[in-house]
């Protein structure tokens, strides 16, 4: 079915350029894109990260990030102090100029052995950024390509993202990058065993959650791996959002070690059972008011007014054998 669209504002515009559609749009969260979008509609004018939290309803740290992810994928620049979107087209690389390099025709032959499968120009277009604008050595990203194939992944959009995140660890050599990724890959392989995920590498998006928890939030493997077995106790299941949700709670909340989430388990309890005290002694109360607290019957009764239990019972007793002596019957 065709779907016909007028766009009812048409007044004031903001161009957008297509390289970004193309090349960034997709693998950017909604986020990101609306904190892009607003500074694109306020570009030259001195915008603050209060202003942009303020006016997209985020937070101040939710703008920081999104930031932090642009200016890593080239997309802002620094200018004054202040965050301004840099033109898209000019994070490009000069293809005619790279078709000439016989390094990077080599690195791209290379790449495309590693991958299995043939580069698009949006590909080498990546690649190329990595190369020429990034200024990561060809052997870095050889072993970048090697790394990729070894746990499965032929996007280089994939490959773009572990690329940025070297180049934020101010990695430069293959050395460094092995050593990095093998301490990922312990964390990661515990973390698929916990969620019961073996046989398989993270998909692009575990990944992502994985370096936020391990390194924007600073989380050990322990505590990572206590968020994965209670994720699956929880909803026998194993679902990277919800663990997130609890390890998101728990940086929140300040959680250092394994002594800090007993520490907080501790105080839940406790919360938890005074609400339980405190609703029963509510239902108590009502119960009382209304007259439905205790079952009606004459004992109760009995106890309300304050008699002897015993004593009546004993009382009626010797009373009907008394009565029973006078008339004859038993």
């Amino acid at each position: 079915m065709d779907v016909r669209l007028k766009n009812r504002l048409t007044v004031g515009v903001t161009t957008i350029s297509n390289i970004f559609i193309d090349q960034y749009l997709a693998g950017a969260s909604g986020e990101y894109v609306k904190v892009y979008l607003y500074l694109l509609r306020h570009e030259g004018e001195a915008v603050s990260v209060e202003s942009v939290a303020d006016a997209l309803n985020h937070t101040e740290a939710d703008v920081r990030r999104a930031l932090s992810y642009w200016q890593k994928a080239g997309v802002l620049d620094e200018s004054a102090g202040a965050p301004s979107p840099a033109s898209a087209s000019g994070s490009s690389c000069d293809m005619d100029r790279l078709s000439r390099d016989e390094t990077f025709t080599q690195l791209v032959y290379i790449a495309q052995k590693y991958l299995n499968k043939t580069f698009t120009p949006t590909d080498c277009q990546i690649l190329g950024n990595l190369y020429a604008n990034l200024k990561m050595a060809p052997e870095l990203l050889e072993y970048l390509m090697e790394y990729c194939a070894q746990n499965n992944h032929s996007s280089l959009r994939y490959a773009e993202k572990v690329a940025l995140n070297w180049h934020e660890k101010k990695i430069t050599t293959v050395e460094e990058a092995r050593a990095y990724s093998r301490s990922f890959s312990k964390e990661s392989f515990a973390v698929m065993k916990a969620m019961g995920l073996t046989g398989r590498s993270p998909a692009d998006f575990e990944y992502e959650l994985m370096e936020k928890w391990f390194r924007t939030y600073g989380f050990t493997r322990e505590i990572v791996v206590e968020a994965c077995s209670r994720t699956i106790k929880a909803i026998h299941n194993p679902s990277f959002q919800y663990a997130d949700r609890i390890l998101t709670d728990w940086k929140e909340a300040g959680v250092r070690s394994l002594r800090d989430i007993a520490a907080l388990d501790k105080v839940r309890r406790e919360k938890e059972k005074a609400g339980t005290k405190k609703a029963q002694k509510e239902t108590a109360a009502a119960g009382k008011k209304t007259g439905t607290g205790r079952a009606s019957n004459r004992f109760h009764n009995l106890e309300e007014h304050g008699y002897d239990y015993d004593e009546m019972i004993w009382t009626m007793i010797n009373s009907g054998q008394e009565t029973g002596g006078k008339d004859g019957t038993q």
